[in-house]
């Protein structure tokens, strides 16, 4: 076994997605302010190591599946490039490195709850949740929002009820696209009725159609925080927000689309970060917001 075959156990390109525990610096203002990008970054890394750990364990639960799995095969424990011992041996030193590094901040006693709600919750993915149907997407989305929780203890800001509504929301729309995008390689390599985990070959439009009202929902949320008390605390034009909305359903929609047409992988929140439509959309909304905040 090499380093690098071991860190590309650990998926370091899935670590763009706890860019997350960013979200609440951003939002609140913060992002000239050093101390809490500190501690963003602070955060980033814990998250980082402690996800990279779960990973592992995962690959070593499911490591007969992905040797039979179309693209999962070529993952290093399925592949025979690292073992499962050298796997089982790095897992406790990466959650132990993960829960020191919440000591170097402001209030770490939030941030290690949020951490280990995380792993706990993770854990219980791993091992049960993710064969229960419709709890899976569920407990996907309760995970990808807790790394914003997260975020919002180590900057120790307060946490906003809108913003909770509005990841719950876009994250299960986004689960929902990773289950689909799974069950649809899963039909095409078996073609079973049973199409994978807690669903059959039939769910497969319930799943879009329950995601593509997830997806809306999260317009309406931010549609209804335009006209809210909180939006015009930090926003000198709060009315520009409104052009968010359309971007929004434009984001959710398309990634559908796409789903639809096969051409979303199994992780469509890491596909969308290297995605350049998606990147573009997400600097229009960056600049609607800065310019909410700044324009006379």
């Amino acid at each position: 076994m090499s380093a690098k075959e071991m860190i590309r156990a650990m998926r370091p390109h899935h670590w763009l997605k706890n860019g997350l525990v960013f979200v609440p610096i951003l939002l609140n203002h913060d992002v000239f302010d050093v101390a809490a990008l500190g501690h963003g970054a602070v955060a980033f890394l814990a998250f980082s190591l402690l996800a990279s750990a779960i990973y592992l364990l995962n690959d070593i639960v499911d490591v007969e599946a992905d040797r039979r799995h179309p693209t999962k095969c070529k993952r290093p424990l399925a592949a025979g490039e690292i073992s499962e011992a050298q796997a089982y041996a790095a897992v406790p030193l990466l959650v132990i490195t993960s829960f020191a590094l919440s000591w170097l901040l402001p209030r770490p006693q939030l941030f290690v709850m949020a951490l280990g709600a995380y792993l706990v919750l993770a854990l219980a993915y791993l091992f049960v949740l993710k064969r229960k149907l419709l709890v899976d997407v569920l407990g996907l989305a309760a995970l990808h929002t807790l790394r914003i929780l997260a975020g919002n203890a180590a900057a120790a800001i307060p946490l906003s009820s809108w913003l909770l509504a509005f990841s719950m929301f876009l994250f299960l729309s986004l689960a929902l696209v990773k289950r689909y995008a799974e069950l649809r390689i899963t039909q095409d390599q078996s073609g079973l009725k049973k199409a994978g985990r807690g669903y059959h070959a039939e769910d497969i439009e319930a799943l879009s159609q329950l995601g593509m009202a997830s997806g809306c929902t999260c317009a309406l949320i931010m549609a209804l925080y335009v006209d809210s008390a909180a939006v015009k605390e930090l926003y000198r034009h709060p009315e520009l927000i409104w052009l968010i909305c359309p971007i929004i359903l434009y984001q959710m929609a398309r990634i559908w689309f796409l789903a639809r047409r096969g051409q979303v992988p199994d992780d469509p929140l890491v596909f969308m970060i290297r995605d350049w439509r998606s990147q573009v959309t997400g600097a229009a909304v960056v600049v609607i917001m800065i310019a909410a905040t700044l324009l006379p």
